[in-house]
């Protein structure tokens, strides 16, 4: 059965890489894309690699119609989804890229992204679209709230630790490095290719970032008590990916083996054997993620390093994972794509 999809959000990278995947996907079906500072333009006029595809062209959102369609990708940036998505026929399924129904508590929001929750009714309905540990509700829902990337690689690292009490709680470090497209494509000084080249530096340090709110939410669930991870993440000058050093405390070996057990039957994530750590090279383009183990010179420590593609696994890859089990279809339709190597 086909499914017509529309994408809110499409000139944007992760619009382009919904396209990008959805293009090799068997049973969907792009029938509106929307763009509004492009509206009017076709697709292949914004982004060039996508100039061979039969598409629709890019339409504002208001001039959109919503009926007969199955799903709709709102690839908005934040803050924008709440009011889009409630104006949304409330037969529609919705898979939401941005971070506006991440948190479930309103506070936690308010908290993290400066302003009151304007849709708290939608925000209570949401599931959370990490796929591995939600599947069920996610095969159920209406409405599922993307994560963050850089949140979901910390979560594969991680989760199943916390899950199986086989590491401290209270000495968790993330070291993340993230590829410059984590950070869109609205024009920004630091994004400049002059000013971000050749170099790399830390970004919202010392507790500030927003997907410590995921962290904190994810993670404590998981704990049955309060969890808190000293995050810093690192702005790398390449496109694509992201690769998380975690230190924590606990038996390597352990930690090797609950990882590989947990995984086990999971397509897209895949353990490495006990010494061997991954690269973001590995998994660029991708809906994979690899993880690592290797112990420490320091008994009773491990370093646990998890890599995936951002704009895939980490956001629009995730997005299909998840409306394939909404929509009923194969989990894997359209995502096993190898990797873009070299």
């Amino acid at each position: 059965m086909i499914n017509k999809v529309a994408i809110l959000g499409a000139s944007g990278y992760t619009g382009a890489e919904l396209v990008r995947l959805i293009a090799t996907h068997p049973t969907l079906e792009i029938v509106g894309l929307s763009g509004d500072r492009k509206a009017g333009l076709s697709l292949g006029e914004v982004f060039p690699h996508l100039r061979h595809m039969a598409l629709p062209r890019l339409q504002k959102i208001e001039d959109m119609t919503f009926e007969g369609l199955d799903l709709v990708f709102c690839a908005l940036p934040h803050a924008t989804s709440q009011a889009v998505i409630s104006e949304l026929p409330r037969n529609l399924k919705i898979v939401d890229l941005s971070a506006d129904f991440r948190l479930r508590d309103p506070a936690a929001y308010e908290k993290w992204y400066g302003k009151a929750h304007a849709a708290l009714d939608l925000q209570a309905e949401a599931v959370y679209g990490l796929t591995e540990f939600y599947r069920d509700d996610i095969t159920r829902a209406r409405l599922v709230a993307g994560t963050g990337c850089n949140a979901a690689a910390g979560q594969y690292a991680l989760r199943p630790l916390i899950d199986a009490r086989v590491i401290g709680l209270d000495d968790i470090i993330i070291d993340l490095k993230a590829g410059v497209s984590g950070a869109g494509r609205s024009l920004k000084e630091n994004l400049l290719h002059a000013e971000l080249s050749e170099g790399t530096a830390a970004y919202s340090a010392g507790g500030t970032h927003r997907h410590l709110g995921e962290f904190d939410q994810e993670f404590s669930k998981a704990a049955g008590r309060p969890v808190m991870v000293q995050f810093t993440p690192h702005l790398l000058p390449m496109n694509r990916g992201i690769l998380a050093t975690v230190y924590v405390s606990g038996d390597p070996a352990e930690i090797h083996a609950t990882l590989v057990k947990r995984y086990d039957d999971e397509v897209f994530i895949q353990v490495l054997p006990f010494g061997m750590l991954p690269a973001t090279r590995d998994v660029r383009g991708s809906n994979f993620v690899h993880i690592g183990v290797i112990g420490d010179r320091m008994p009773g420590r491990a370093t646990v390093v998890a890599v995936l593609d951002n704009l895939a696994k980490g956001s629009s890859g995730q997005a299909i994972q998840n409306a394939n089990l909404m929509l009923g279809a194969e989990e894997t339709a359209g995502l096993m794509l190898a990797p873009m190597f070299p």
